[in-house]
């Protein structure tokens, strides 16, 4: 009898690993311990660097450029799925950005061009994804993007990314509603917070670290590991009539105001 989360043959993309501490390192080594094939992506030249030896690591087949603010690198991207392995499984988005001086000052007071370029990467790149990789998942298939509790709750310091990380999660269930019917499912995690390269962008992240291990019921503060467990879970078959879910993996802190 096959393990009840059982990846074998699935095809997987993993966009968003900056180095091995990164949420989707986590992820990709909980697909790959389950049995998935696996595609990854780097920023640039050099954040390949750090994402070559992580794919080495998991025997991640293949790795591509991909900046979502580069036009046609999201569409070569997917034709080179198309061209490999003729179809796709699934895929995790885990990518965010936003301009320092508008990740570091008042909601109120963020520029439009900076807004709107926080929302392009962190939100509408999702959608993007969602529709290249449709024709792909002719046998259906699962999309799961990463957020965090700031989409509800005004977090010290989240500030700007509050608002777009609400924008995504609504982005999510909108998606599984409307590629439900060809078995796409969709979810967006969301991590307690986790000590990775791109959470060190938001200001005073340590007290975030320390204030999120005192409120969780578990006093216990949750890793990469964790998120991987409940990906790998949601990918595989196990979880087919589960879609359009925003969920928690933070030790409970999401119980308590």
């Amino acid at each position: 009898m096959k393990p009840l989360v059982d990846l074998s043959g699935k095809r997987g993309l993993v966009v968003g690993i900056a180095n091995d501490s990164s949420i989707a390192a986590g992820c990709a080594e909980a697909f790959s311990r389950c049995g998935a094939r696996l595609a990854a992506t780097y920023l640039n030249e050099k954040s390949k660097t750090y994402v070559e030896p992580v794919a080495e690591a998991l025997a991640i087949e293949w790795l591509a450029p991909c900046d979502v603010r580069q036009p046609g690198e999201l569409e070569a991207l997917f034709e080179r799925i198309r061209d490999e392995w003729g179809g796709l499984d699934f895929l995790l988005h885990s990518i965010a950005f936003a301009p320092r001086e508008d990740l570091h000052g008042r909601v109120v007071d963020s520029s439009a061009e900076g807004f709107a370029l926080a929302m392009d990467v962190s939100c509408h790149s999702f959608l993007r994804m969602a529709k290249l990789a449709e024709p792909l998942m002719a046998d259906g298939g699962c999309l799961l993007c990463v957020t965090f509790y700031g989409s509800e709750r005004v977090v010290e310091n989240y500030n700007l990314m509050g608002p777009v990380k609400a924008a995504l999660e609504s982005a999510t269930r909108y998606v599984a509603a409307e590629l439900g019917s060809k078995g796409i499912r969709a979810h967006a995690i969301s991590p307690g917070p986790i000590a990775t390269r791109a959470a060190s962008g938001i200001e005073r992240f340590d007290e975030l670290l320390d204030r999120a291990a005192s409120a969780a019921p578990s006093g216990q503060l949750v890793d990469i590991t964790d998120v991987g467990a409940l990906a790998a879970f949601l990918v595989s078959d196990a979880a087919r009539r589960i879609t359009g879910t925003i969920i928690p993996v933070d030790s409970g802190q999401h119980l308590l105001a």
